[in-house]
C-alpha cells in the first residue's frame, strides 16, 4: 500500500495529511504529537480518535502540515484529514468512521461583521436620553 493524501478542514484551519503503513508515528509540522500539542491530553485524544476507532494506532505513520486557526482547530482539522485518508484506504474503515461523525466537516465559521453593528449581530447600546 502506498502513501495516501487527504485534506482536513475546520473553521479557518487546514491540515494536509499523508498516511502510510508504519509503526504508529505521528509527525505534525516537523514535530511529534507530544511536542506539538504539549500537555493538551484531551486534544491529543481527538487527533488519534480515527486511529483508535479503526484499530490502526500502531500500524500507520502519519505526517501532517497544519496552517491557519488555533491549535484546537488545527487538531480537529488533522482529525478530519486522518479520517478521510483512512476512509480512502479501506471501505470498512469508512463504515466505522461515519457513525462517529469523523468524516463530516464541521463548517461553522465566524460570521462577518455587519456595518452599523458592533460585532456580527450586536447592536450599539441604546440611549433613551
Amino acid at each position: 500500500m502506498a502513501t495516501t493524501y487527504a485534506t482536513g478542514k475546520r473553521k479557518t484551519a487546514v491540515a494536509k495529511v499523508w498516511v502510510k503503513p508504519g509503526s504508529g508515528k505521528i509527525t505534525v509540522n516537523g514535530m511529534d504529537l507530544n511536542s506539538w500539542l504539549g500537555g493538551h491530553e484531551a486534544i491529543k485524544l481527538k487527533v488519534v480518535q480515527p486511529l483508535l476507532v479503526t484499530k490502526q494506532e500502531t500500524s500507520m505513520d502519519i505526517t501532517a502540515t497544519t496552517l491557519g486557526g488555533g491549535y484546537s482547530a488545527q487538531a480537529e482539522a488533522l482529525r478530519h484529514g486522518i479520517s478521510r485518508a483512512l476512509a480512502s484506504i479501506d471501505v470498512t474503515f469508512r463504515a466505522a468512521l461515519k457513525p462517529q461523525g469523523l468524516l463530516t466537516r464541521d463548517s461553522r465559521v465566524v460570521e462577518r461583521k455587519k456595518y452599523g453593528r458592533r460585532k456580527a449581530r450586536r447592536s450599539p447600546q441604546f440611549s433613551k436620553r
